[in-house]
């Protein structure tokens, strides 16, 4: 099965590749210019933290999002479901839910906002991003049946709506076919794979150009949901997109991969950034020996990746680079002693650095998955 050329307003991209979420409109502790020297080709950012702050009259005054942070690369908008899950879900006195769409309370200052599937595509076209995705109610996975079933069919019904207003705005808009932006919806169901499949076959039947994977890909006690992943990609017509949300881990990315995912996002690389975790590649691994997991094989190399905690007093005087092989000059220059060093003064230079590191090894695994895993 060959790699998918994704073709948008901002540039051709060829899956598999990551996405660092831009939540807020930026990659934190990094200029847009450093995340592309790292290799990245795409972002995301998020719909209702954006519609909070700045909001969108200073972004169209920006000319969209595009121009406000000056990136000219492919974005990917989170349609705010997520934040259903994260917000809504996990703490009611956030929001409600209702059919008509989601009422949050704002983290800020505790105002409410109303998001429908309507205002979440309205909000993402003024953004002005390359791809969007459907608003949907994205529930726990350990919720009962009955509840993540109710969201399924919330879900469903959004999705269409969702379908509508984006036609819609098509007109409205005069973007003809060959300039609009992409859209996906998102197919719920928990572990429940038969609610899986109906989420997938009544979204297949609106039409989309992709499909991701909701809610969490582990369960409550962490598992990777393997089954219900592949279950879920193979529902999927090979010829659309199949966006596998919020994964993940090194080892997660490739047997995602393997499954049929094509694209990923996930905080992961510059979180861990941030706390002083840093990823590399092992020396000698299968996967740069090119034994590795391949479309329709079964099982995954694991061992392929190493990480370390910066902070731990055995790098003080480690005077070697933090990543001599890397194509960032600080990262090349700079040892690992001085990089221990920021992080016990608590520099942010420190988590800068760190956040790189991790960017870029995201995107060279990317590119090994791309080039076969050679």
């Amino acid at each position: 099965m060959k790699n998918k050329i994704i073709k948008t307003n901002h540039g051709i991209v060829t899956a598999p590749f990551f996405m660092p979420d831009a939540t807020r409109g930026l990659v934190k502790f990094l200029s847009t210019e450093e995340v592309a020297e790292a290799g990245i080709k795409a972002l995301v950012v998020n719909t209702l933290h954006l519609y909070l702050e700045p909001g969108l009259a200073i972004i169209k005054k920006a000319k969209g999002i595009h121009k406000f942070m000056n990136w000219d690369g492919p974005i990917l908008s989170d349609s705010g479901g997520y934040q259903v899950f994260s917000l809504i879900h996990k703490n009611p006195k956030m929001g409600k839910i209702t059919d008509r769409g989601a009422i949050f309370r704002s983290p800020s200052d505790g105002s409410e906002h109303e998001i429908t599937p309507e205002k979440a595509i309205q909000i993402q076209f003024d953004l002005g991003v390359d791809m969007m995705v459907c608003f949907d109610d994205c529930p726990p996975n350990e919720y009962s049946r009955e509840d993540i079933a109710k969201a399924v069919e919330r879900t469903i019904r959004w999705a269409k709506r969702c379908k509508i207003e984006y036609l819609r705005q098509l007109k409205k808009r005069k973007i003809p076919d060959a300039k609009r932006p992409l859209l996906f919806g998102v197919i719920q169901g928990g572990a429940e794979l038969d609610l899986r499949e109906r989420c997938t076959k009544e979204l297949v039947k609106i039409g989309f150009d992709g499909y991701g994977f909701g809610a969490r890909h582990v369960d409550k006690e962490g598992k990777f949901l393997d089954k219900v992943l592949k279950f879920t990609a193979d529902l999927i017509p090979d010829d659309k997109i199949k966006f596998a949300l919020g994964v993940g881990l090194p080892e997660d990315i490739v047997r995602c991969y393997q499954m049929g995912w094509d694209i990923f996002d996930c905080v992961i690389p510059t979180r861990e950034g941030r706390h002083g975790k840093l990823f590399f590649h092992k020396k000698n691994s299968p996967l740069l020996r090119g034994v590795a997991c391949r479309r329709g094989m079964t099982g995954c190399v694991k061992d392929f990746y190493e990480t370390i905690n910066i902070g731990n007093s055995r790098f003080a005087s480690d005077f070697s680079p933090i990543n001599s092989k890397s194509k960032i000059p600080e990262l090349r220059d700079h040892t690992k002693a001085y990089l221990h060093h920021l992080f016990k003064i608590n520099d942010p230079l420190g988590a800068r650095i760190a956040s790189l590191n991790n960017l870029e090894f995201y995107s060279e695994l990317m590119d090994k998955i791309k080039n076969g895993l050679k």
